[in-house]
């Protein structure tokens, strides 16, 4: 009997031995690792058993697998991008303000002059008449792209800045750049609806891509003054007044009477009264 235990009772011992054997060698590794490794990374290993303890298997394995998603070439991508350039924003604040210039420059350049030379009073007396419309409207534009450099530069001040909120910041600029176009077309046809209608989309899209950069701009980070949520709902309600009367002038236009274009004129004083309002009660 004892002659039959004495082989199991053998290998029981070499297997002991050899689990003796494995755990001085892992300790002896887990030692070498302790003395040799960066601190950077024993933090790391901290933070991931912190983040695991307390799961269950089937939660360990949904977060391993999300980590495994989160690290795939999409979220690679995603990550590069969103990552700060290395451009000075006083670069784009310059740009900015070199687009708006020649926007604005371009809308008196966009009055056509009489095509053929004007020899009496009664004709230059025309002429002027004539252009009453076109110089309304040239007005109404000027006033509403002064409006959207204040707002640019009143609220959007960036410390920093990556390749999305760039764009954002270029397209917006095109958007600007396309007012002097959709200007002249009223001026050349205001007799048709549909050119009020293109004026009021540029003016409507303006507005929209200013919301999205300035929301962008927040919720990375980029801007120098952090307003406080109070300030945050200022801007936005100012905004969204804007695009509400925008709808309005154009359904008003459709409806009624052509004029209303010029309730536009309104954008300033609306901003202004919020602004001073706003101030006071801070």
């Amino acid at each position: 009997m004892s002659n039959d235990k004495l082989p199991d009772e053998i290998e029981l011992k070499k297997d002991f031995e050899k689990f003796l054997a494995l755990r001085e060698k892992i300790n002896s590794q887990i030692e070498y690792f302790n003395k040799n490794a960066n601190p950077e990374t024993i933090d790391k290993i901290k933070k991931i058993k912190e983040e695991f303890s307390g799961l269950s298997e089937k939660e360990k394995k949904e977060k391993i697998c999300k980590k495994v998603n989160e690290s795939s070439f999409y979220h690679r991508f995603l990550n590069a991008a969103q990552k700060d350039l290395d451009i000075d924003p006083s670069r784009l604040m310059g740009l900015t303000d070199g687009i708006f210039g020649m926007v604005m420059t371009l809308l008196v350049f966009g009055m056509a002059l009489p095509e053929s030379i004007i020899v009496n009073y009664t004709g230059f007396i025309s002429f002027v008449y004539s252009l009453i419309p076109t110089i309304g409207i040239v007005i109404v534009a000027f006033v509403l792209i002064s409006s959207f450099w204040v707002y640019h530069h009143e609220f959007i001040k960036v410390k920093s800045l990556n390749i999305p909120y760039l764009w954002l910041n270029i397209f917006y600029l095109a958007s600007i750049s396309f007012i002097p176009f959709t200007t002249s077309i009223i001026g050349l046809y205001s007799h048709f609806f549909l050119a009020e209608v293109i004026f009021g989309i540029n003016i409507m899209l303006t507005i929209i891509l200013f919301l999205i950069m300035f929301h962008y701009a927040d919720k990375r980070n980029f801007l120098a003054n952090n307003p406080s949520k109070e300030e945050k709902k200022y801007i936005y309600d100012t905004f969204f007044i804007i695009v509400a009367l925008t709808f309005c002038v154009n359904l008003l236009d459709f409806n009624v009477s052509k004029n209303f274009i010029y309730l536009f004129l309104l954008v300033p004083v609306i901003s202004t009264i919020r602004d001073i309002n706003f101030k006071i009660k801070s």
